[in-house]
């Protein structure tokens, strides 16, 4: 398979790889950009993973919040910045939280179908259309999400004024302000920090191994570790899968606000608890991020990229 610049640019921006190194990973995988990042991690030469991560789509995440049991938050896109700071544009993806709030759909094509709150002749889909129509750009409504607490409360945050949603669903007996601000900057902390989720417990056994996979791959390539005993490597392997499981679950990454630099998410909500006589359990939440996963068209950073890589 033909390696072309914009296949390289794509892998660079996914894994922060050199661009030889990308050159060299998607021959080896025949240009197959997965097996490609795999190859990248495996070889040490990938700063992370962030394929998912990738921001390229313009628009807006709006998250709204109705008492203190139920939040919505969407992403609706537009195809320029120009327009996502449009206040027409900005609106009308109001209006789409607003639908959220009160939705009874479970996925994006439900919810396209159902009534327009503003107008009931028409469907959501409907009004999109014809919000398209008037400001001459493609607009879509990629991804909604509703959060209702049963035993508890929701608290929201929006960071870089619409670029990042989050929700957080949590369960305690007692819901005044101590407590919805707590709440508040783990709703900070999930915004900056990017957790996959909430605790250990949620990880799967799949994810594990996988990631187990990758990091022994890594120890082997790694010249200091050459000819290091067996159960220096496995022990190796654990402290880094242990460590990688700490940044990625909510609870067990440290505070960002913690005064000695070493409480846990966990310890601070304790802690808060404590002081307000209940106890406080985050069950779920919801991170939307402007963009997130989709790519724009490739611009002249393509022909950069050919003419140093020698393509």
């Amino acid at each position: 398979m033909a390696i072309t610049a914009a296949m390289v640019k794509e892998l660079r921006e996914m894994t922060g790889a050199g661009m030889m190194d990308c050159k060299k990973a998607l021959n080896e995988t025949n240009g197959n950009m997965d097996e490609a990042v795999e190859f990248l991690r495996k070889n040490g030469q990938a700063k992370a993973e962030k394929k998912a991560g990738r921001i390229a789509a313009e628009g807006l995440c709006k998250v709204l919040v109705d008492g203190d049991q139920t939040a919505a938050v969407v992403e609706v896109n537009s195809e320029t910045d120009f327009v996502a700071k449009n206040e027409q544009f900005q609106n009308y993806v109001t209006s789409v939280a607003k639908q959220a709030l009160t939705t009874n759909a479970t996925d994006i094509d439900g919810f396209l179908a159902e009534a327009w709150n503003e107008d009931a002749s028409k469907t959501v889909k409907d009004a999109l259309v014809e919000k398209i129509a008037v400001i001459g750009e493609n607009l879509t409504i990629r991804r909604f999400e509703k959060v209702v607490a049963e035993n508890g409360c929701v608290v929201t945050y929006t960071h870089g004024g619409g670029r990042i949603g989050v929700i957080v669903d949590a369960e305690t007996a007692v819901v005044n302000d101590a407590v919805k601000e707590a709440l508040t900057n783990i709703a900070m902390q999930i915004a900056a920090l990017y957790p996959k989720y909430v605790s250990t417990d949620e990880v799967s056994e799949e994810y594990k191994a996988h990631e187990k996979e990758i990091i022994t791959e890594q120890i082997k390539n790694d010249p200091k570790m050459a000819g290091k005993p067996e159960k220096v490597i496995e022990g190796a392997v654990n402290g880094r899968l242990n460590k990688e499981l700490k940044e990625v679950c909510l609870l067990e990454q440290v505070y960002v606000k913690a005064e000695d630099g070493k409480q846990t998410v966990k310890q601070y909500l304790d802690t808060v608890a404590k002081a307000n006589g209940t106890d406080i359990k985050v069950k779920k939440f919801v991170r939307f991020e402007t963009g997130e996963g989709l790519e724009k068209k490739v611009d002249d950073f393509a022909a950069e990229v050919a003419a140093q890589a020698g393509l």
